[in-house]
């Protein structure tokens, strides 16, 4: 397993994560069976978020099944997000809601402290001195040790990073060769001929390397936002015929390669894989094997839709 430190965080942590989203749909010994599984290919990094399932299910099943596992609490480190209010029909990054979120976090965690803790979604009410204020209590209670944020652009991350003490040192963010607006527009920067030259997000990916901040990839296999996988799909031939072709060069499969085509990316992304199939798993780590030349990272690209001006 790759693995990378990052900077002003967590080290020596590895390059792919298990994302626990689909978590609830196991039992307590079969996510005890999965976790333990994840940490011998090399995971051991495990993120959450108190959105994940009914009432935090997701960090509740983790939380019954992690002692099972005779992993060292030490040895992994566990991440959770914070913000997002279903039941509310609202996003709130406000003091209290942050704070209570961590509480609520720890408790269905069985945990003294998460690793990192990340703000879920931006909140467009969102006061940066509360959100200041919040991470120094809880630094100084000890309840998190790291902070980040998740789907934030760059101008909302100057604003935090001007009242928050703490660095800001991971931002999840969609990537994937189906979802690759973080690189697009600057392949096809003031070109009137593709809607790829639209700039979605001004330029988050440089501003994360700029800054030390480290990219956690979500939805690394999805279509779109959340329409099935990619690999082998009928209606992306091209794609999957590379996909294949590499696969065979290398000896792993399709979803190996697409998982190392973002690994390539020299920013050092972290890859978050949300599969609950401990063979997928396996097949999935094998990514961290391959180191895909600079012309085959671009093949990929090319096959997954895109051009070259």
């Amino acid at each position: 397993m790759k693995r990378i430190n990052i900077v002003n965080g967590p080290q020596n942590a590895s390059q792919i994560i298990l994302g626990c989203m689909r978590m609830p749909a196991l039992n307590t010994d079969d996510a005890a069976s999965l976790i333990h599984t994840a940490y011998e290919l090399g995971i051991n990094f495990f993120d959450h978020a108190t959105c994940y399932g009914r009432d935090g299910e997701a960090e509740t099943r983790f939380g019954d099944a992690f002692p099972k596992t005779g992993i060292r609490r030490e040895d992994v480190y566990i991440q959770s997000k914070c913000g997002i209010l279903s039941e509310k029909g609202e996003f709130n990054w406000s003091k209290e809601t942050i704070i209570e979120s961590v509480n609520d976090s720890l408790r269905r965690l069985k945990l003294d402290y998460l690793d990192t803790l990340l703000l879920h979604r931006p909140d467009l009410l969102y006061e940066p001195e509360q959100i200041a204020e919040a991470f120094d209590e809880l630094e100084k209670s000890g309840k998190v040790r790291f902070f980040g944020v998740s789907n934030v652009p760059t101008m909302m991350l100057e604003v935090l990073r001007k009242y928050i003490r703490q660095p800001l040192v991971i931002n999840q963010l969609q990537f994937s060769l189906d979802q690759s607006q973080l690189i697009d527009q600057t392949l096809y920067v003031n070109n009137l001929t593709s809607e790829r030259s639209i700039d979605r997000d001004n330029g988050t990916l440089d501003y994360c390397r700029l800054h030390d901040i480290t990219v956690q990839a979500w939805s690394p296999l999805q279509k779109g936002l959340f329409q099935g996988c990619f690999v082998d799909d009928p209606e992306l031939p091209e794609l999957n015929r590379v996909l294949g072709e590499l696969g065979e060069r290398y000896g792993v499969s399709k979803t190996a390669i697409a998982i190392a085509w973002i690994l390539r990316h020299p920013a050092k992304i972290q890859t978050i894989v949300g599969t609950m199939n401990t063979n997928h798993l396996s097949d999935i780590c094998e990514a961290t094997k391959v180191d895909l030349t600079h012309n085959e990272w671009y093949r990929l690209y090319l096959a997954s839709g895109k051009y070259l001006p």
